[in-house]
């Protein structure tokens, strides 16, 4: 049974008579309002035709379905989780699953202008040891007439994840480490830029980005930066409507199967010492915010 409509009008009818009650003669009674809260929740969930991390899969080429949430203060500090499955190249065992945990500050510099710092720790659930690991990272987006326009840099301090355990994939695939326990860091500096479409539900979108890292592979078999320094890519386009945003893209490197032999089998699809998984593709996906 549907007590919403009686609910309102007792609703309705109490609080002007409680005010009432407790105003003085002559006074206008004043309803009281709840102060707004001082955390805002936010999330997305997301399908899509692949997971590509700086412009690698990570997703073996296949779809993955991922989702986040963030918290966020009116002082400017917020945290958050985000997921997504994994396959192939990403695949460390376990859960099969990245799993990061976030963590930074928000500043409005004005003139439409926003620094964002903070803190991404990428694990991997149940999976092999070793690969967990911490990135800082620093972000500032400005507004230009119809345009969004961000330049990041995220670097990732000397660490075993990020170090250079095995010269080749042929180690790899023998289980003979070159250099166990080896650390090493990485960076990555990126150029994000998105106009709005006037009239239209349509962004255009285009990221840049450069990584700098160890050119091995790592105690899992894997790298941030395959091949040590590498650009990565992206065109494309949202259409938005309501809380549903659709993306397509179309997203590249310049690791070439030249570039990436000496990597493989691991680096590849399927792990089997074949298919690029760096190459070029278009990668649709929906994400529904709340």
């Amino acid at each position: 049974m549907n007590f919403g409509p009686a609910a309102a009008a007792v609703a309705f009818l109490l609080v002007p008579i409680g005010a009432q009650a407790q105003s003085a003669p002559g006074e206008e009674a004043v309803a009281e309002t709840a102060p707004p809260s001082e955390l805002t929740v936010s999330g997305a969930a997301t399908i899509a035709s692949d997971y590509r991390f700086r412009g690698v899969s990570q997703s073996d080429r296949q779809m993955a379905i991922q989702g986040g949430i963030t918290v966020a203060h009116t002082s400017g500090f917020y945290a958050g989780v985000w997921a997504s499955n994994l396959a192939g190249w990403g695949t460390f065992g376990g859960a099969n699953m990245e799993l990061d945990l976030i963590g930074g500050y928000k500043a409005a510099l004005g003139d439409g202008a926003t620094l964002d710092v903070g803190l991404t720790w990428y694990t991997y659930p149940g999976g092999a040891d070793k690969t967990d690991f911490a990135e800082p990272y620093v972000k500032l987006t400005g507004i230009a007439g119809p345009a969004t326009l961000t330049a990041g840099a995220a670097y990732a301090p000397k660490q075993q994840a990020t170090g250079k355990w095995y010269e080749a994939g042929a180690d790899a695939a023998a289980g003979v480490y070159t250099d166990p326990g080896d650390k090493d860091d990485n960076l990555y500096l990126w150029g994000d830029g998105a106009i709005a479409l006037a009239g239209t539900p349509i962004t255009a979108k285009a990221h840049v980005g450069h990584g700098w890292g160890q050119n091995g592979l790592g105690p899992n078999a894997t790298a941030i930066a395959p091949t040590g320094s590498y650009w990565d890519w992206s065109l494309g386009a949202d259409v938005t409507w309501k809380n549903l945003t659709f993306n397509v893209s179309y997203v590249d490197t310049d690791i070439s199967d030249r570039d990436a032999a000496y990597l493989r089998p691991s680096f590849s699809k399927g792990q089997d010492g074949t298919g690029n998984i760096a190459g070029g593709a278009v990668v649709v996906a929906l994400t529904a915010a709340f």
